[in-house]
């Protein structure tokens, strides 16, 4: 299916950034720090997701495995009560399974479609509380968003997920030690759908399939600011998915994908 692209920051941050900035601003007004002085006296800049990689394997994943015919569908900042139960019904139509990446503060709107996506056997992961660039600020306010959304989905799924995927996939080396020292695998990608940008089906559907090969994992997204329009989404999965199945490749949740439990 040609080779992938490797897209080393997925940054489509002025869709969120500033109605999520200032919901951050009142919470953080109320809360305690959690991490003293030397949380947050850094802020270093961002490096590549590749380099990361390489120091952080055990850590940082990029793919899974060329050697198995296997792809994992991921989806982003939801859940969104617009677009999540349709990709929930696609997915279901074609009796195939992926792993969201829920935000915390959605999760607690929605934890009716939270609880749908596990009773359908699909997989969950953290995606922060508000969706800011975490290498924007302190790692006070990292282990805030993780921790707080680790909370919120324990209480609904009854599991504390293992998978972490950063905001934009903006991370930088003292955020993943963080994320290691927390437990947490964080799970990147090798396809960008490059959905955020409202694309058409078609024009969705001809990245993805141009771009996956076994041990991908494909970035979508299932919910985005209330301007957004994902319809193109949920239509390329009636494309996407049985072709990449004609290849004779299967659709596997990240830890089916990596051989790794989803919860810590």
């Amino acid at each position: 299916m040609g080779k992938f692209l490797n897209m080393e920051v997925h940054m489509h941050t002025n869709h969120f950034n500033s109605w999520y900035r200032s919901k951050w601003d009142r919470q953080m007004g109320q809360s305690q720090p959690v991490g003293g002085a030397e949380m947050t006296s850094r802020k270093p800049h961002l490096v590549a997701n590749s380099i990361l990689q390489r120091e952080y394997p055990n850590t940082v994943v990029l793919r899974g495995s060329l050697n198995e015919n296997k792809v994992a569908l991921t989806f982003d900042d939801g859940p969104d009560i617009r677009f999540t139960p349709q990709v929930l019904n696609v997915l279901n139509k074609y009796k195939i399974k992926a792993t969201f990446f829920l935000m915390g503060a959605r999760a607690v709107e929605h934890s009716d479609i939270v609880r749908r996506m596990h009773a359908e056997g699909h997989v969950i992961g953290n995606h922060t509380y508000w969706h800011p660039n975490l290498t924007e600020g302190s790692l006070e306010r990292v282990h805030w968003e993780v921790t707080s959304t680790e909370e919120v989905l324990a209480q609904i799924i009854e599991y504390r997920p293992r998978l972490f995927r950063a905001p934009y996939g903006a991370l930088n080396r003292e955020i993943v030690e963080l994320m290691r020292q927390m437990g947490y695998s964080v799970i990147l990608w090798n396809v960008d759908s490059l959905d955020w940008r409202q694309l058409g089906t078609t024009v969705i559907s001809d990245i993805v399939l141009a771009n996956t090969e076994p041990g991908s994992i494909v970035l979508m997204h299932d919910g985005g600011d209330w301007t957004m329009d994902l319809s193109g989404t949920v239509h390329s999965l009636h494309d996407i998915i049985p072709r990449i199945q004609q290849e004779g490749i299967e659709f596997v949740t990240i830890p089916e994908l990596l051989n790794i439990s989803k919860a810590k």
